[in-house]
């Protein structure tokens, strides 16, 4: 098995099985949503793809961010937090983010699966692809911001280093991983800001690994991206 690895700048290129990381936190959101019930997530590039896809579906919710706040419309932020608690059984959610979903909208072209990853769900990411046994893997790093070299996407390294040991069959320090991900530049924002979009426990929840037991593919139907849980 090969892997390779990619940020949004070069997504495009990725093949094989591509897992697209966002644990700051997409993926640990939608995680956390089908933890509460969500059937589906359906995930596009823009808050007007967004909303137009609402008007077609009025019972769907909207979640997401651009800039790391909710969106006027959308229903939900990004928040994992948020999410505790809430009954979302049956429920069709639309997706916008500025990192995890761009990724996948942006890698999806040439992949031959695909699927989200945080890492609340990583473990059984790994499964997932040791049962598919690719030749190779593409790992798209969205945490790497463009002409911010501070902001290196540590958070989402690590858990790209966590799965790739996994599928080498080592075994990982966890908590080393968790760690990282804490320490990186962008969990400053949820120890630092008091603001309701940036809540400490949102990293609590993102470093929590393995907290869930299924992993986050994502299929093209109807010319959509649709992410659901699968239990592994």
């Amino acid at each position: 098995m090969e892997f390779r690895r990619l940020t949004l700048r070069d997504c495009a290129q990725a093949t094989g099985a591509v897992i697209v990381i966002d644990v700051l936190r997409a993926f640990t959101t939608a995680a956390h949503a089908f933890a509460a019930g969500a059937r589906e997530i359906v995930l596009v590039s823009s808050v007007e793809e967004a909303l137009v896809l609402r008007e077609a579906d009025p019972d769907a919710l909207i979640m997401g961010e651009v800039g790391g706040l909710k969106p006027e419309g959308f229903d939900l932020g990004n928040s994992p937090t948020a999410l505790i608690g809430r009954d979302l059984t049956g429920r069709r959610l639309i997706q916008r983010t500025s990192a995890g979903t761009q990724g996948v909208v942006g890698g999806s072209a040439r992949a031959g699966a695909l699927l989200g990853c945080s890492l609340c769900c990583a473990a059984a990411t790994a499964r997932h692809i040791q049962r598919l046994a690719p030749a190779a893997v593409s790992f798209v790093i969205t945490g790497v911001a463009a002409g911010s070299p501070e902001n290196d996407g540590d958070e989402d390294i690590a858990c790209a280093d966590y799965v790739e040991a996994l599928l080498r069959g080592e075994t990982p320090d966890t908590a080393a991983i968790a760690r990282r991900v804490h320490d990186s530049y962008v969990a400053r924002k949820f120890l630092v800001l008091t603001q309701p979009d940036f809540p400490a426990e949102d990293l609590v929840h993102s470093t929590a690994v393995d907290r869930f037991a299924f992993s986050l593919p994502i299929h093209r139907r109807a010319g959509r991206l649709v992410m659901r849980c699968e239990w592994t």
